[in-house]
């Protein structure tokens, strides 16, 4: 009811706005949005007057145009490459309001990692450092192989990674049209081209002024999303011979908190999920031993330290965790906020009879919460003679709070030797806690009663620190020149050049949840950390950080209060603030190109286009001051000064022709070959070949062959070795134990927890692709039509890192990964998991796509349309010498691209001159669910586990009504209409502590919401 109650608000709020902005028009004004798609390619015809010719004769050809793919004009309703165009109407229809949401759309773009509810929560390994990234996936290739471009041209790779384009930079309220090329191009654009190339197109005739709000709030609450927006524009090109306009827009998107939606559990047994942690807001006590430091609370051991708690299932309870809560007669582990009992049994851990867990996910944001300024403007003037010369700059500054859990902090006999002591302060606590545990093991009393007064060690969950938080800003800058028009004397030839420059600078601080650790390496005291308020000495010395607070006892782990004086002694050694890492893209292009019509042949004339492309790439990564060797070391803060690179280059220089050669009527064959070279990689020659028949105009026949690349980021070669260590509980030897997959019941597969070395590699190169395609297109009547391709994409030495349990699985394939200080069979110490040139990947499928409309008149239509994707194939082999894997297809993985096997948006519409209305669902298969390490070995069973995760579906209602004014336009709508929660998948990795009960790859976590948009024009 809360939520329909702020719908109506907000339709009263946004209506009245309307009716105060509507006034008469003083200036002309241009409404470029364009009309539903009645085409595969959807264009009806979507482009403005900015993008013809100005009256230019080009031989009959009035409505062709530069099309994403080719350098040759063409009309984009008659073109051989499988191309979608996505118009205003269809992004207005959806409720779409952001380039993210748009790249989630589309059925065609993969489903990986790769938007701002993926990397929401704990990450590692090829994710790291995507801090506010959202980046494009076509056919599942990677962010990393889709080229994203801006009316034609590059943009800068996101400033931390590096390696792949931050949507969010897109300037979307200047946005005309979105064309989403599915097919490979490097013969056209080089390296990146591989899954697909996406050109957002803006306005370049803009006049008068239009302004626009939209919002759109949830009925759970939460994950609210606010945007306003201005354009205006000056002068017309045919009659002033200039335009200039502009282009603002400011969103806020809200965070959505896991504890804010009820799927978010993490304690569902019955189903084969629960979470991996003992570090609990009440703290969970361990046998940790002594740190033999002189200062240290714990050089004569701890109260458990060396004793045997033998539990009812005759495991040592001492070595699992024993947890007050949990033992016979305790309040139970579901009496704190969040708190389950750890499931022993799912996890192969025996010891953990009494340990208690909690629920990670709760804590962490469903989607991370940011807040983008794009500003956009454009200066075209016409030099006469159908010249054109034209500026464009564009920019953004996007900032984002990525949070997840609260720190934990496990007691060792090192850096982080924490107990909590007996003292007058502590006392009360001390004893209870001695008590129950004394009281649970009446054979163990008399131990216990000799080591009375040794501090008790744990781990525990801080709640009072605050979830973590990296708070990340990305600025981005482009400038883009260009000239461009015919080529005198020479036939319809014309000519375009232009340079462009394009910055993207993004730095990650870090924000509540971070404190210093207050020890050097050995365990002692650090100098240098901050001192803790309030605390008497310890053995002398002056606390300091996290460690000299706990051992203090001003902080009470094993309750869920603390002190007034506690609270400001943990906020006397807090890190907020301090700087985690930044980075910085800049890319500087030249190209200039040339196209007309070479000479007649049976089918009409043979065209050409040939250009030069020259473009500059630089990339830096700097560390953080606060990570120097001489720095107080953070707790848990995941620096990077490892990583940390000076200005590093390369220089591409390349050269490209194309010519479309019509054999006969109907019949094209188009080739383009293209000539890269690179520094650091040499040259690399990339052909394609395109054939379109349309033996009658109903019908049309389509296919092409190409050859791609792409070439590693800066990261992927120059980045350092990072070793950290493995926390889960799924990993086993994979020599002594074949699968690697812990199980209870086999000593050999007790679960490791190796150190994990993560990292560049110079040795690094190109990814190398083939795929080709063969589609067809019917078109029976002006407004039905049908079209169904086939793909195949090949790709060779894949840049990947391997997941550890490929690595695990296919240990034969890499025993150099696994490192074993004491020689073969003797324990692993380290996996290497850096970046290498691995195997290959195949990948098919179709995509479908269906239009088909009724016109009841000029202007009123019933319209109803599908665009779908099916995988056919996706398998990959680890070496080259390897034989392929099984299928990948609607496989569940931690990493990657999540294989769905259909996906697929339809919708049907009704519009007419006042009002437009329209129903659409999005559907995306289910696949093959997660398993904790238990049920994957096949030593247990859950009753209720599911091995397959159900289809998400999901529907949205929206309508339109212009019928005040031409220059009024109000759309209301509601996304998931019927309020579908993400279905059931376990998602828990046990090594991050990061994901649980649903998949944000997938599904959309803000449920029901309702939109109102707002769009007045002068």
């Amino acid at each position: 009811m809360a939520g329909f109650t702020a719908f109506r608000t907000l339709l009263v709020s946004g209506t009245a706005f309307a009716a105060l902005a509507v006034t008469p028009a003083a200036a002309q004004t241009s409404d470029q949005s364009t009309a539903e798609a009645a085409t595969p390619t959807g264009a009806a015809v979507p482009v403005s007057d900015a993008d013809q010719e100005d009256g230019r004769d080009r031989g009959g050809r009035e409505q062709e145009v530069l099309i994403t793919g080719s350098r040759i004009r063409q009309n984009p309703n008659n073109s051989a490459l499988p191309l979608q165009i996505i118009t205003n109407q269809e992004i207005s229809r959806n409720g779409i309001s952001s380039p993210e949401q748009l790249i989630m759309f589309l059925s065609t773009n993969g489903t990986g990692a790769d938007n701002l509810a993926s990397n929401a929560d704990v990450t590692s390994g090829a994710q790291r450092g995507t801090n506010g990234l959202s980046a494009a996936n076509l056919r599942g290739q990677g962010s990393a192989a889709t080229l994203v471009l801006l009316n034609g041209r590059r943009v800068a790779a996101h400033g931390l990674t590096g390696g792949a384009v931050d949507v969010n930079q897109i300037p979307f309220a200047a946005i005309e049209r979105v064309e989403v090329l599915k097919d490979g191009a490097s013969a056209i654009y080089g390296t990146d081209a591989v899954g697909g190339v996406i050109n957002f197109i803006t306005r370049k005739d803009y006049q008068g002024l239009g302004l626009q709000g939209f919002t759109d709030v949830t009925e759970a609450g939460g994950g609210n999303i606010y945007r306003l927006s201005g354009i205006a524009g000056y002068g017309d090109l045919d009659k002033d011979g200039f335009n200039v306009m502009g282009a603002v827009a400011y969103s806020w998107n809200r965070a959505l908190r896991g504890e804010d939606r009820p799927f978010v559990n993490g304690y569902q047994p019955e189903r084969g999920l629960t979470i991996d942690t003992r570090g609990t807001p009440i703290a969970t006590a361990f046998n940790i031993g002594a740190n033999t430091r002189p200062n240290s609370i714990t050089q004569n051991g701890t109260l458990l330290t060396g004793l045997t708690l033998t539990a009812p299932n005759n495991a040592n309870a001492a070595a699992g965790g024993i947890n007050i809560l949990d033992l016979p007669g305790g309040a139970g582990c579901e009496s704190m906020d969040g708190g389950l009992p750890y499931d022993e049994v799912l996890w192969n851990a025996p010891t953990a009879y009494y340990a208690c867990a909690w629920d990670t996910g709760r804590a962490a944001v469903l989607q991370q919460p940011i807040n983008t300024l794009t500003y956009y403007g454009r200066g075209v003037v016409n030099l006469g003679e159908g010249h054109q010369m034209s500026l464009e700059v564009t920019g953004s500054d996007a900032t984002s709070a990525k949070r997840f859990s609260n720190a934990q902090l496990t007691a060792n006999t090192t850096n982080l030797a924490i107990a909590y002591p007996l003292n007058s302060m502590t006392a009360t606590t001390y004893n209870s806690v001695f008590n129950a545990i004394r009281a649970a093991f009446p054979a163990q009393a008399a131990a216990l009663d000799g080591r009375y007064g040794r501090p008790i060690a744990y781990r525990w969950r801080c709640i009072a620190c605050g979830t973590r938080e990296y708070v990340t800003e990305t600025k981005t800058f482009r400038a883009a020149f260009g000239v461009e028009g015919p080529m005198f004397g020479v036939g319809d030839w014309d000519y375009r050049a232009g340079a462009s420059y394009a910055k993207s600078e993004s730095a990650s601080v870090l924000g509540t949840g971070y404190y210093y650790r207050g020890t050097l390496g050995n365990g002692d005291f650090d100098p240098n950390a901050p001192a803790v308020a309030g605390a008497a000495l310890i053995n002398g010395q002056v606390p300091r950080g996290l460690v000299g607070l706990m051992n203090s006892g001003l902080i009470n782990p094993f309750s869920t209060t603390q002190t007034a004086e506690g609270l400001a002694a943990l906020e006397s050694v807090s890190a907020y603030g301090a700087t985690l890492y930044g980075g910085q893209y800049e890319v500087k292009q030249f190209d200039v190109s040339i196209s007309g019509s070479l000479f007649p042949v049976w089918g009409g004339d043979v065209q050409m286009a040939a250009g030069l492309d020259v473009r500059k790439e630089t990339y830096s990564f700097n560390g953080s001051d606060a990570a120097a060797a001489t720095a107080p070391v953070i707790f848990l803060a995941a620096f990077d000064n490892v990583n940390a690179l000076t200005p590093k280059n390369r220089t591409v220089k390349a050269a490209y022709a194309e010519v479309l050669v019509p054999l006969f009527p109907g019949f094209e064959i188009t080739g383009a070959v293209r000539i890269d070279d690179y520094t650091l990689f040499g040259s690399t020659t990339n052909p394609k070949v395109s054939v379109k028949y349309r033996p009658i105009e109903q019908i049309m026949f389509r296919g092409s062959y190409n050859t791609g690349f792409r070439v590693p980021s800066f990261n992927q070669i120059f980045n350092g070795v990072t070793l950290s260590p493995y926390s889960g509980s799924d990993l086993a030897d994979p020599v002594a134990c074949p699968g690697g997959v812990p199980n209870l019941t086999n000593p050999a597969c007790a679960f490791i927890r190796p150190e994990i070395a993560t990292g560049g590699n110079r040795e690094l190169g190109p990814e190398t692709a083939k795929q080709f395609s063969v589609g067809v297109v019917i078109q029976p009547a002006r407004l039905f039509s049908a079209s169904v391709d086939f793909w195949s994409i090949a790709v060779d030495n894949t840049i990947q890192t391997l997941t550890l349990r490929q690595l695990i699985e296919n240990a034969a394939l890499f025993p150099e990964r696994f490192f074993r200080p004491g020689g073969a069979g003797t324990p692993i110490e380290i996996i290497d998991q850096r970046w290498i040139n691995a195997g290959s990947r195949r990948t098919q499928g179709l995509e479908v796509s269906l239009r088909g409309g009724v016109e009841f008149s000029e202007n009123s239509r019933i319209m109803a349309g599908l665009d779908g994707t099916l995988l056919l194939k996706k398998r990959e082999k680890l070496t080259p010498t390897a034989q392929y894997g099984p299928s990948l297809i609607g496989v569940f993985s931690f990493a990657g691209d999540l294989g769905v096997r259909w996906k697929h948006n339809a919708f049907i519409s009704y519009s007419n001159d006042d009002i437009s209305l329209s129903l659409s669902q999005l559907f995306r298969k289910g696949y093959r669910n997660g398993a904790l390490p238990g049920i994957a070995s096949g030593a247990i069973t859950r009753p209720e586990y599911n091995a397959f995760v159900k289809d998400y579906i999901i529907y949205n209602l929206s309508a339109s009504y212009t019928g005040l004014s031409p220059n009024y336009k109000l759309t209301m709508g509601v996304r998931n209409l019927f309020d579908t929660d993400p279905p059931f998948a376990i998602t828990y990795d046990g090594n991050t502590g990061a994901g649980g009960s649903w998949e944000p790859r997938v599904a959309d976590p803000r449920g029901r919401s309702f939109t109102v948009g707002v769009e007045v024009k002068f």
